[in-house]
């Protein structure tokens, strides 16, 4: 491997999903003596700032993705969004373009950040989404991403190919017209054989509202219940917070260290079903209870895989009380047989141009 390509790493801020499962590419990438320059906006780019302190990083300008309170609304409000949304991709590519004229940049790993990329350099998209479920318009928005796609020189899957897979048609094509490579199951996490200390773990993430709703609804649903509940906000913010309300320790965000230890350390979690918690959960085979955020079809899809695979339950956000956290039991737990990818012949794509 090359020592002195640098590769541009850019998540899309979208809650935090997408910038964690970028930390073990970061990883390997500087393990196989790349450098690497970090680009997001938000929550995202403030995480992946606290993780690689010592990496570059450039300030991308945001999609600026809120759910509206009501769910049903979500498609409409995202149609509504496209014209911004072009702006923000074209703007994106505009600086991107600079990096490369500017020789700053040798390759580009874009996890659903559309406007990074060029012609000029390797470019890889990570997605786990080749399938675009958003109901009636599914096969328009199916179509419209894999046209992007379409654009960059590989396509890299967070999943592993076989049938035993997480992410079921979602990442999983019967033909495609653009190279996929599967990267396996990828997680920053690892199970560790630790004391239980926490009956329930929550994790939060993703836009407001909706975060924060959610969040209100289980510090009424949990507190002062005979549980030791620790919650997670998954807001990044410049000082680490920690507060207690009765049975419930709160922090405002945790490191993936913190983090990992806090998942090891929980008899069950619960949170939304997005797809990188899914991946988390499953690499450290834990009990989870699932609670899709309204209006996004993408986890409403992905709970009802994990309910029908007999990993997990859910149940929509109005409907949740502590009870249903009972309905854990008949389930077996989230679990994977993963093969770590050949990160040597992944990243050779790099050394191709």
């Amino acid at each position: 491997m090359g020592k002195t390509k640098t590769i541009l790493v850019a998540p899309l801020h979208w809650g935090l999903g997408h910038a964690t499962r970028c930390i073990p590419i970061i990883q390997t990438l500087l393990d196989y003596n790349f450098k690497v320059i970090i680009a997001s906006d938000g929550g995202a780019l403030a995480l992946l700032r606290k993780e690689f302190g010592d990496l570059e990083s450039i300030e991308l300008p945001s999609y600026d993705i809120r759910y509206p309170k009501k769910g049903k609304l979500f498609k409409w409000k995202m149609l509504l969004k496209l014209p911004k949304i072009k702006k923000i991709i074209s703007k994106e590519n505009e600086i991107v373009e600079q990096l490369v004229s500017e020789g700053k940049i040798q390759g580009i790993i874009s996890d659903n950040r559309l406007g990074v990329r060029s012609n000029k350099i390797p470019s890889a998209y990570i997605t786990h989404q080749l399938n675009v479920l958003s109901g009636f318009s599914t096969k328009f928005s199916t179509k419209a991403h894999q046209n992007i796609i379409n654009k960059f020189d590989e396509c890299w899957v967070p999943d592993i190919e076989g049938e035993s897979n997480l992410s079921g048609i979602l990442g999983h094509l019967k033909t495609a017209t653009f190279p996929i490579k599967y990267l396996g199951v990828l997680s920053r996490m690892k199970k560790l054989e630790l004391i239980i200390r926490y009956d329930i773990l929550v994790i939060l993430s993703g836009p407001e509202p909706q975060r924060t709703l959610l969040e209100e609804l289980l510090i009424k649903e949990l507190r002062g219940k005979n549980k030791s509940v620790l919650l997670v906000q998954g807001r990044v913010e410049s000082i680490q917070k920690k507060e207690q309300l009765d049975n419930i320790t709160r922090f405002n965000y945790m490191t993936s260290e913190e983090l990992e230890k806090a998942i090891n350390e929980s008899e069950i979690i619960v949170s939304r079903s997005g797809y990188t918690t899914i991946m988390d959960l499953a690499t450290l085979n834990k009990k989870a209870f699932f609670i899709p955020t309204p209006g996004q079809f993408e986890q409403e899809y992905l709970a009802k895989r994990m309910k029908g695979l007999l990993f997990a339950p859910f149940c929509k956000q109005d409907e949740f009380t502590f009870e249903k956290l009972k309905g854990i039991e008949l389930y077996k737990g989230l679990q994977i047989e993963n093969e770590p990818p050949n990160y040597k012949e992944l990243l050779n794509l790099f050394e191709s141009k």
